[in-house]
């Protein structure tokens, strides 16, 4: 099977299970990468060493976290190509992520709060940016939030957040 067609079926797969847009899109990303540095290859022609030499060429100008999640799609992609039976072997089992540090969330100063405060023009935009301070919401999380899961009793809010996740928010008025 060739990898344009492996990672075809993988994608269909992972929508089904439902992995979200963002990640079926970076996915992608990272699929055609991988088939442009070995040119669409049959997948059992791709050993551990070809792999090797694709992190190797293609991670010089990445961040460790960017290398990691490029190994977790190889990983991914061959594990799942290993288990439909498309190889025999998974070449992709050994490799191994760099390890990535923690980092320290970044925070707006209480200026820079103010200043977003003051940029607001229309009641809608003040709204929303007061309950995004107040709850934490992402904006993907805002922009999906239904108005019928809005308690304005107790002033809360169901969000679905990462992963298809529901969480309870609380906002000010």
């Amino acid at each position: 099977m060739l990898l344009s067609k492996a990672w075809e079926i993988y994608e269909s797969d992972k929508r089904i299970e439902g992995f979200s847009q963002q990640t079926l899109k970076a996915y992608k990303l990272q699929a055609l990468l991988v088939i442009r540095y070995f040119e669409d290859v049959k997948l059992e022609t791709i050993t551990t060493i070809k792999l090797k030499e694709y992190l190797a060429k293609s991670s010089e100008n990445l961040k460790p976290s960017s290398l990691a999640h490029r190994i977790r799609f190889i990983k991914s992609l061959f594990r799942w190509s290993h288990e439909e039976g498309h190889i025999l072997k998974n070449p992709a089992a050994k490799l191994k992520e760099p390890k990535v540090g923690k980092r320290i969330p970044k925070f707006l100063t209480e200026r820079e709060i103010e200043h977003l405060r003051e940029a607001c023009n229309t009641p809608m935009e003040k709204a929303l940016f007061e309950f995004m301070f107040s709850t934490g919401c992402r904006i993907g999380e805002i922009v999906s939030l239904d108005k019928n899961r809005i308690n304005w009793s107790n002033r809360s809010a169901i969000v679905l957040g990462k992963g298809d996740k529901e969480r309870e928010v609380y906002f000010t008025i």
